[in-house]
């Protein structure tokens, strides 16, 4: 079973986002970074670039697939975490620590089209389920 945190909300894309203030920080979760498995590469877009919500903020590869991260908010990158991009296996050990992009100006309406965490928890079972 994938760890889920109650404070954060969830994309059906495996993305979290918390909300500090008028900043977004977002990353991928548990679930999304064992479905790759081991983690080798990491891009985002710029600091400055305006995305919207569902859009490609960024690329993931590992090791089994190179995947999209899909930005669950709108809003204009303010940080990229150079840390991960540079060490991205970060990611497969503490996928909720290691966050990848911070937004500002973000669209709040935007959550409301996201998962509570128990949402999450019930959508990631079903898709368990499937496999």
């Amino acid at each position: 079973m994938s760890l889920v945190l109650e404070d954060l909300k969830y994309s059906k894309q495996h993305e979290w986002v918390k909300i500090e203030g008028d900043i977004a920080i977002i990353g991928i979760t548990d679930f999304a970074q064992h479905s790759l498995g081991d983690i080798v590469y990491l891009e985002t877009k710029d600091i400055g670039e305006k995305v919207e919500a569902g859009e490609s903020c960024g690329t993931i590869e590992s090791v089994k697939a190179a995947e999209d991260i899909y930005s669950p908010v709108s809003g204009t990158i303010t940080e990229k975490n150079e840390e991960v991009i540079n060490s991205p296996e970060k990611i497969n050990q503490d996928p909720y620590g290691s966050w990848i992009i911070k937004l500002k100006e973000i669209n709040k309406e935007d959550l409301n089209q996201l998962m509570s965490a128990e949402e999450y928890k019930k959508y990631i079972e079903t898709l368990e389920q499937e496999e």
